[in-house]
């Protein structure tokens, strides 16, 4: 046993020191990628029987409801064509660019992370399909997390509710910005210095701002659970809940949005005047036109 925890320690020295262990990790996660695969045989076998001896009644029921929800989705969807025609319109009118849809892959959850102080998870999906660190996660409903390491096959993804995951956003309501850091449960998040005074109430949605480069803005992130105002203080004390189903998704989508624009400084916006503006501020400085520029 001693050895055994000199040698743990003599790693985790290494690992945190050296970035040479990030590459022995893919390949560890490389060799374990298909004992994964073989763990998540049994529950895609039971899901399988359970659905094939389901009874005739539980058969018919879950038809009708699955009815009622395609004549939902397709009333919605109507709208939605309506409203989105609209938007186009109103864009055409502003002489604004349309904005194309983020490319996007499929991923199956493999794992779920052991240790109860970490939210992450396993994710099939690897460096040969084009997954990379920091790229952004999604479920049917929401925004889940960011990878956080790669491998051949294999993928880890850190959630929104772990401890050490934050990421900005805004009041979809009044466009508020905020962070919002994970709470270490996965039903809490917490968001960060709120103005005692400031705009926001129970129920507002939380999405992406799209400020820090990483996460595209607008998708859903939460919802706002709770606002306490303590008498006195500069802030108030804010909770959401994720509107992600980090718990029970098993299915998921790994977006790969655009590079973000370069920071002025770094060759990404250049200065370029037209002569009639380079008129017009000689002009407001008071300097005449026939002077030529320092």
């Amino acid at each position: 046993m001693l050895l055994c925890a000199l040698a743990a320690s003599a790693l985790m020295f290494v690992d945190m020191r050296f970035t040479r262990m990030e590459n022995v990790r893919a390949q560890l996660s490389t060799l374990v990628a298909p004992i994964q695969w073989v763990v998540s045989v049994p529950s895609d076998v039971l899901n399988w029987g359970s659905l094939a001896l389901s009874d005739q009644r539980a058969l018919v029921d879950e038809n009708r409801r699955l009815r009622e929800q395609i004549l939902t989705l397709s009333h919605r969807v109507q709208r939605m064509a309506s409203l989105t025609a609209e938007n186009v319109r109103l864009r055409e009118l502003l002489s604004a660019a349309g904005q194309n849809d983020v490319p996007f892959i499929t991923a199956e959850l493999l794992s779920l992370d052991a240790d109860p102080f970490s939210q992450q998870m396993v994710i099939d999906r690897g460096r040969r399909n084009g997954t990379y660190v920091g790229q952004p996660v999604m479920d049917a409903s929401g925004l889940v997390g960011q990878i956080t390491a790669v491998s051949a096959y294999s993928s880890r993804v850190l959630l929104l509710a772990d401890a050490s995951h934050a990421l900005p956003v805004q009041v979809n309501r009044n466009g508020l910005r905020f962070i919002v850091q994970g709470s270490g449960h996965y039903n809490g998040l917490n968001v960060l210095h709120v103005p005692d005074t400031a705009d926001i109430r129970e129920g507002d949605l939380l999405v992406t701002s799209g400020l820090a480069g990483r996460f595209p803005a607008g998708y859903p992130v939460a919802r706002v659970a709770e606002v306490v105002h303590d008498p006195g203080q500069p802030f108030a004390r804010v909770t959401a809940t994720p509107v992600a189903q980090l718990q029970r998704s098993r299915h998921f989508l790994l977006l790969f949005p655009p590079p973000p624009a370069p920071m002025p400084g770094e060759g990404g916006w250049e200065l370029e005047l037209s002569e009639e503006a380079r008129e017009a501020a000689r002009r407001l400085v008071g300097i005449p036109s026939d002077e030529e520029e320092p």
